[in-house]
């Protein structure tokens, strides 16, 4: 039993790391990264509360929407703060470096 080679591994593209040449432009990249993940935190919160409101008025016609939307709340809620939580410490960390 003779067992052919994989081909056309050599067709994947290589990953490249991004510039990092001039600062501003990283620096701008996480402010508008950070305003998009607060952007689309807040309008998770906002379809919650909208199909809570449905649902508390009678007018929401599926109860698994209302399971998805504050189930996606719920982690978006959580992630956001895990990472202010680490944001956090590393600034507590970086404060308590001996100069």
């Amino acid at each position: 039993m003779a067992i052919d080679p994989i081909n056309g591994a050599g067709s994947v593209p290589l990953v490249t790391m991004p510039k990092q040449n001039d600062s501003t432009d990283s620096k701008e990249s996480f402010t508008k990264m950070i305003g998009n993940a607060i952007d689309s935190f807040s309008a998770t919160q906002n379809k919650a509360d909208t199909v809570s409101m449905q649902a508390a008025t009678g007018q929401l016609t599926d109860i698994h929407d209302l399971t998805i939307a504050t189930t996606e709340a719920t982690l978006a809620t959580e992630f956001t703060v895990a990472v202010r939580n680490k944001a956090l410490e590393a600034f507590n960390d970086i404060m308590r470096m001996p100069v």
